[in-house]
């Protein structure tokens, strides 16, 4: 067995300090208050850089909500106190510490223990303890103790260094006498002046101060320990300035930017107090309607597991048009609700549906795979409402499914995407994920994504002039959500801003719609939705049965829906990103087949010679395309909005329910 040498461990670490100061940095003792996502970390980069002795708080321990970043979080420490945890990892790094634990945490009676014979105190406290943390550096001050605070902030870091006879804790943040939200208003602020984080925040609801939670990640949490490792150094071997408070330093490799900001009245400036009536309104207001979140999904069974994997299949308008039974430990009815007869956008007796409830089959094979599981159905029943019976045996050696992780981070995305052509590669792993029964071609050059882009076009002012798909429209677009489930989110149509509002007016009634289709016409929503996104592509591209057979039947359509499914996982596994095409490819059904799909005769005539443009692009009438949409490579960009599922709990059924 190895027997540990001090100077052996660290001797890397020679070159940037000398060997004496190693040897100060072995006699030097830090407290660190918390073990958690920063204070765990902050322990063992010290520790690697040769500190000798520590002062360890805490008296939370370890579960599953702090594997996304606390370094102490695994399988095997659950239910386990944080500080026995990093200190058993501290002492396996070195086997000499001096350490002294605080398991009750920090009170106002321990403070002078805690901080007793320390060089440096360290903050990791959680976000929102702030009493016990004013206590703590106050008592810093007086004692002329160094204290250091990292936040983890997005994706970088915020940092402030407190040094005997400079600015302190309070003067920085001006925290006496204020409410406790507005405390917590004060810090946030006070560590993330310039607020380079907020560029990329995608959910800022997430963000709830009255709740005393928020986001947070693994990669801040090591950028913090690395400015506190650092600050340690040379605040422990008087090598070096490090620029107190009043200055702010904000790291953001995220954004690319160091941001040092100097807060000459820290947070009772006429700036910062500018800022913080801003942000009261958005982090401290009360919402005009609760914000509704559902609690994540904690599935028991495998067959739970499987469907709540699997209903991130798409649907058309996001109307997860299905319903699951239970029958079995292993079986389920999937029961499929069609709205045929008063949505315009089904045709041939719910075939969009049909083919929806493929992808919903293709999703929970690929979902079983995970549980050990292999996939059999049988279509119970051919005509509507349509019923399918699914079984999931147990399957010795199966191996997880590769497309399983893209389930549900697949999803429509309405905006341009890079027009660089897809890679022979690329195309071969598309071909091949379709199957031996469905046949893709593509339409890449300049000249016949024109002809597409033309098509959308033509299909678009269609639905925006009938009344029947504006009645659909109302009833599926959602204004109030980023994340809508059960609806299209507003944010991803495709409008930019300006025409979002000015649609949101027009959809109220239809008599605005009219008025709105008079004056201004369909060309600037065309252009939006089909122009300019369909030329910014790498290709369309279009899904048809190899069969030749006139129509195909209801397994058929189903089976074909599995291939539709494959392909857009293989494309989402690729970064590629896709648009489904049914606008066009419906209108120009109806247009062939002479459907009256509403009372307006104009649009039949221009339905008819939609058919007839498809034709003469296609080749072949519109009802042989199973699939139609265009492809691309996504640039990069902060996700948009988008459609998620209702819970599994809206989804089941005990009895068939009516169409």
């Amino acid at each position: 067995m190895t027997k540990f040498s001090y100077e052996e461990a660290f001797d890397r670490n020679i070159g940037w300090v000398t060997e004496w100061e190693q040897a100060a940095l072995r006699g030097k003792r830090v407290a660190i208050a918390g073990m958690g996502g920063v204070g765990g970390v902050h322990l063992l980069t010290l520790v690697r850089l040769g500190i000798g002795a520590f002062n360890l708080a805490d008296f939370d321990s370890y579960d599953l909500a702090n594997f996304n970043r606390q370094v102490g979080a695994t399988m095997e420490t659950v239910g386990r106190p944080k500080l026995d945890v990093m200190a058993e990892m501290a002492l396996s790094i070195n086997p000499e510490l001096r350490i002294k634990r605080f398991p009750q945490g920090i009170r106002p009676e321990n403070v002078d223990e805690f901080l007793d014979g320390v060089d440096l105190f360290v903050d990791g406290f959680d976000f929102f303890v702030l009493g016990i943390r004013r206590a703590v550096f106050a008592r810093c001050a007086e004692l002329g103790i160094p204290a250091v605070t990292a936040a983890p902030i997005g994706m970088g870091t915020g940092f402030l260094a407190f040094v005997p006879g400079g600015m302190t804790f309070e003067q920085y943040f001006r925290l006496e006498g204020q409410p406790e939200n507005e405390q917590y208003l004060r810090f946030l602020m006070g560590v993330a002046p310039r607020g380079l984080h907020r560029s990329y925040l995608v959910d800022p609801s997430r963000i709830d101060l009255v709740a005393k939670r928020g986001p947070s990640t693994s990669a801040s949490c090591q950028l913090c320990a690395g400015m506190v490792g650092v600050a340690a150094v040379k605040l422990l071997l008087g090598r070096g300035d490090v620029k107190p408070a009043p200055y702010h330093h904000h790291f953001d490799p995220y954004v690319g930017k160091l941001a040092i900001t100097r807060l000459r009245y820290g947070m009772n400036g006429p700036i910062e107090r500018a800022k913080l009536a801003v942000a009261r309104r958005m982090y401290l207001r009360k919402p005009q309607a609760p914000v509704r979140r559902a609690p994540p999904e904690r599935p028991g069974t495998p067959l739970e597991r499987i469907l709540v994997a699997a209903r991130w299949a798409p649907s058309g308008d996001n109307a997860q048009p299905w319903r699951f039974e239970i029958t079995g430990e292993e079986s389920v009815r999937v029961h499929l609700l069609s709205e045929a007869a008063t949505n315009p956008y089904e045709y041939r007796g719910g075939r969009p549906s049909l083919l929806s409830l493929g992808m919903l089959l293709e999703s929970m094979r690929i979902a079983a795979t995970v549980q050990g599981r292999s996939m059999e159905w049988r279509l119970e029943r051919a005509t509507e409402p349509h019923c399918v019976s699914v079984r999931f045996p147990a399957a010795e050696g199966i191996a997880p499914d590769p497309l399983e992780p893209y389930l549900s981070t697949r999803s429509v995305d309405r905006r341009p995407y890079r027009a660089r052509p897809l890679t022979p590669k690329e195309r071969a792993q598309l071909e091949a994920a379709v199957g031996p029964d469905l046949e893709l071609r593509w339409f890449e050059s300049p000249s016949q994504r024109w002809q597409l882009v033309r098509l959308g076009a033509k299909a678009t002012d269609i639905r925006l002039r009938a009344q029947e798909t504006f009645v659909v429209h109302q009833k599926v677009i959602d204004w109030a959500n980023r994340y809508s489930p059960a609806g299209l989110p507003a944010g991803a149509i495709g409008l930019d801003r300006a025409t979002l509002k000015l649609m949101r007016w027009a959809m109220g009634s239809w008599e605005r719609m009219q008025r709105l289709n008079r004056i201004a016409g369909t060309g600037a929503a065309a252009a939006q939705l089909d122009v300019l996104p369909g030329m910014r592509s790498a290709a369309f591209f279009a899904i048809l049965p190899r069969s030749q057979a006139a129509d195909l039947d209801a397994e058929e359509l189903v089976r074909a829906g599995q291939g539709v499914q494959r392909f857009w996982l293989t494309a989402t596994r690729l970064g590629l990103a896709l648009q489904p095409g049914f606008a066009t490819l419906i209108f120009a059904h109806y247009g062939a087949e002479g459907t009256l799909f509403t009372t307006d005769t104009s649009l039949l005539t221009k339905a008819r010679k939609l058919a007839e443009a498809f034709k003469e692009v296609f080749g072949y009438a519109p009802a042989r395309v199973v699939f139609l949409g265009r492809i691309g490579e996504q640039p990069p960009r902060k996700p948009g909005a988008r459609s998620v599922r209702r819970p599994l709990v809206e989804l089941m059924t005990r009895k068939p329910e009516a169409s």
